[in-house]
């Protein structure tokens, strides 16, 4: 299907779902969610950000557009129709929870930031109860949207450890680093670009991988200029059913975004036994702990991105490296340990099962 045969599938089911929603009265009672998006990608589908999560929620709580009971909203994947959602939820005393990740803040949205902050700031104003991915997604919202009047937890995000496991044989070649994600910022592309570079000196052999549908500046030029060609692959997008393989194919993660909430591709890979190699900030620092990899110091304002340098970066990766093993074990034992899929599910049922009307 074209982008236009697709946008004006959505507005059909949107129109659908809304005429459904005005013709009805206040929900039944029992646990009925609906995420704000008329499809959530189903299992082994390609989803990313906030849609990675109600991937994991839509199996045990079915995605309800047109007879919810409660709505669950993640802040990287609103709906377009958010004003007139909470209007209704309000008028029918249906629960909000929210699931609170970024903020936008100077050093990334510059002068957009007011205009990144102020739906999120509606959805904590409209809430009934809000969880925060990390102790750093609650600190930037207090400091970007204002603290909660209502009730609110921490609760990272989680990993499926029956699908995400280590290979029965780590790669053979390399070693091999792994650069994770969608690459949507220049910086975070030509640092792991030029960490790889200063790698080659201590590890001729190594390589890169490289993920993501969109690239936020082209590749080609700084691949040539540092000389790389040898050294890296430009894997694309990949769908979740495919996921596994993909951090099988390597032995570290080499995480270069600053200030990331809580990246659930960080828990996937330690769940896949890699290490993670990281600037030290955001809620990444909580998820890695002491551990499971090295987190790299770095300038930390709120007024501009400034990552830690490729040689100190790679200096992290030969660290991990000389002691892949136990980083490797322990990165593992992390993941399944905290972040396991089942008990964060269990405390979205208890949630559920108390917001929901009776």
């Amino acid at each position: 299907m074209n982008l236009s045969g697709a946008r004006a599938g959505r507005y059909a089911r949107a129109g659908a779902r809304w005429a459904r929603l005005l013709a009805a009265g206040k929900p039944a009672p029992g646990v009925r969610v609906f995420y704000g998006h008329d499809r959530v990608p189903p299992p082994g589908e390609r989803a990313a950000g906030g849609s990675v999560k109600m991937q994991k929620l839509n199996v045990r709580f079915p995605n309800s557009p047109t007879d919810f009971s409660l709505l669950y909203l993640g802040t990287t994947w609103l709906p377009r129709d958010l004003g007139p959602l909470l209007s209704l939820a309000r008028r029918r005393g249906i629960p909000i929870v929210v699931n609170q990740d970024g903020v936008g803040y100077p050093g990334w949205a510059g002068d957009g930031t007011e205009e990144v902050n102020r739906p999120l700031r509606r959805c904590i104003r409209a809430a009934s109860h809000v969880l925060y991915q990390s102790e750093f997604s609650k600190l930037s919202a207090d400091l970007y949207l204002g603290e909660p009047a209502v009730p609110w937890e921490i609760l990272p995000n989680a990993v499926d450890v029956e699908l995400f496991t280590p290979a029965e044989r780590p790669p053979a070649d390399g070693p091999v680093l792994l650069l994770g994600g969608d690459q949507t910022q220049e910086y975070r592309l030509e640092l792991g670009l030029r960490t790889l570079a200063a790698l080659l000196a201590a590890e001729p052999a190594a390589r890169l991988l490289v993920t993501g549908r969109r690239l936020a500046s082209p590749i080609e030029t700084l691949v040539q200029e540092l000389g790389l060609h040898e050294h890296v692959a430009v894997l694309g997008e990949y769908a979740q059913r495919d996921a596994p393989e993909v951090f099988r194919r390597a032995h570290v993660l080499l995480h270069t975004k600053v200030k990331d909430p809580c990246p659930t591709l960080v828990l996937e890979a330690m769940a896949s036994g890699l290490p993670v190699v990281y600037p030290a900030s955001g809620g990444t620092v909580e998820l890695v702990g002491d551990e499971a990899g090295i987190g790299v110091s770095h300038p930390n304002t709120w007024e501009r991105d400034v990552p830690p340098g490729p040689e100190e970066l790679a200096e992290a990766v030969q660290r991990v490296l000389a002691d892949l093993p136990r980083y490797s074990t322990t990165a593992r034992a992390r993941a399944v340990e905290r972040y396991a899929l089942e008990p964060w599910l269990a405390r979205h049922s208890e949630l559920f099962e108390r917001l929901a009307p009776t």
